[in-house]
């Protein structure tokens, strides 16, 4: 997802002398399915032309080892070379450019002779765009509006009360009106100030609910190169796709995803820091600074525990913040996943990214398997509460409700609050009956 943005630029940059075509080889068993990847075509704004590589047939054609990889074909058909790997823009724009200039000098460079007419996929509109995340207040709701790259405030009952950033992407600070983000995620609150991680901005912004004035707390607007990077000041330091966030204090919690860590953000110094993770990817307990994650997109603290829904490994994780030990309470490895309850090492999940606490429980948003389950720590044990697994929209009690792609939850004091993403919505479901509804969108 780091690429698209560059793509993105690439594409408006050099127009019609350069064509993309994004090849999907799918690792999890819903990401095969085309009616994913077409949400997922429009949460993230391709506007190119994608191929369902669901059998790895393209894959294995061009020697594909590596999520992302680029090739490049010249215009005679011809592979000319290859990148493993996120491919910084400082980098991929010159070379490009070298590219299309030694063809215009050999005659070989024919834009009109290779344009593709393309349709856009027609979507109605939508009260909400593909919903991330959810945090729920004694009196009101906050929706991550994603696609909208907006904060959205509403009403317990499912009504809209106000609005923050003008609906274009950017970054911009200034009053709720004319701030700007970029597919916000995570959000926490303290008093009257919202805490927002906004993912596509490499960014974590505040918002003050009196005034609605938007303030940019850290990063830089460019996404951290690399996963060693020490931390520093939070206005002078680079961020990866912050996905979710969790307070503690004066002390933020931050799960980037883009460098497969946890980092903190000391309000009071504004200084930013990994807390947890050396930036390898994948499954691995310990001492924090040790440990490995694989996309952490969601936290949920709880007493000395911060938990993890660590996304890439199927997994969920908990920090024990005294102590500074991971340790791992569903899930195994990056290729090891599945939809299977039970306890300890027999659970298997796909690509959670939500996670919430209540009562001692955790209440997980196990995304591609269109569940929400429910997570004992003590016993490592998972059981679905909602959903039925099949993707769908639907109202009901427990299993009998259908979702589809679930990317936040949040436990309120009415229920469980639940970022239904790629059906638009928001829902929630009766803490005693387990009674599914829509309350925003759908």
């Amino acid at each position: 997802m780091h690429t698209f943005p560059q793509l993105r630029t690439i594409e408006r940059k050099y127009g019609d002398r350069v064509i993309v075509i994004g090849v999907h080889s799918p690792k999890f068993p819903a990401e095969r399915e085309t009616a994913n990847l077409r949400e997922a075509v429009l949460r993230y704004r391709i506007e190119h032309p994608v191929v369902n590589d669901r059998d790895f047939a393209v894959w294995n054609q061009f020697g594909g080892r590596a999520w992302p990889t680029l090739m490049f074909v010249d215009p005679q058909g011809r592979v000319i070379g290859k990148h493993e790997g996120e491919l910084p823009f400082e980098q991929f724009d010159p070379l490009v450019g070298g590219m299309l200039k030694e063809f215009e000098e050999r005659g070989i460079l024919d834009p009109s002779a290779a344009t593709i007419a393309l349709e856009q996929i027609q979507e109605p509109a939508h009260t909400l765009k593909f919903p991330g995340k959810v945090l729920a207040a004694k009196e009101a709701l906050y929706i991550a509006d994603t696609n909208h790259h907006r904060i959205v405030q509403a009403a317990l009952d499912g009504s809209i009360q106000k609005t923050y950033g003008s609906g274009d992407p950017g970054l911009l600070d200034g009053p709720a009106g004319q701030a700007a983000f970029q597919q916000p995620q995570g959000m926490a609150m303290s008093g009257t100030t919202l805490y927002v991680a906004d993912t596509e901005n490499h960014a974590i912004r505040s918002i003050d609910m009196e005034s609605g004035a938007v303030t940019t707390l850290a990063g830089t607007g460019e996404q951290a190169q690399g996963a060693a990077a020490p931390g520093g000041p939070g206005r002078a330091t680079a961020l990866s796709s912050p996905w979710d966030l969790a307070l503690a204090g004066r002390l933020l919690y931050i799960a980037m995803a883009g460098t497969h860590q946890v980092w903190s953000l000391d309000l009071d110094t504004g200084a930013v820091a990994p807390f947890a993770g050396t930036g390898r990817e994948g499954l691995l307990d310990g001492p924090a600074a040790e440990a490995w994650f694989a996309q952490p997109s969601g936290l949920a603290l709880a007493g000395a525990s911060l938990y993890v829904a660590d996304s890439e490994v199927s997994a969920v994780r908990n920090i024990q913040l005294p102590t500074k030990v991971v340790t791992t309470i569903a899930g195994e490895d990056l290729f090891v996943f599945g939809d299977q309850d039970g306890e300890g090492d027999a659970v298997r999940l796909q690509h959670p990214l939500g996670i919430t606490t209540r009562d001692g429980v955790l209440f997980l948003a196990d995304s591609y398997n269109n569940k929400i389950k429910r997570v004992e720590p003590g016993r490592r044990a998972v059981t679905t509460w909602l959903g039925s697994g099949a993707a769908g929209c639907g109202e009901g009690p427990g299993t009998s409700a259908a979702f589809r792609e679930p990317g936040g939850v949040c436990a309120g004091l009415n229920g469980l609050y639940i970022a239904d993403t790629n059906n638009h919505r928001i829902a929630v479901a009766d803490w005693a009956t387990g009674m599914v509804r829509t309350l925003i969108g759908g």
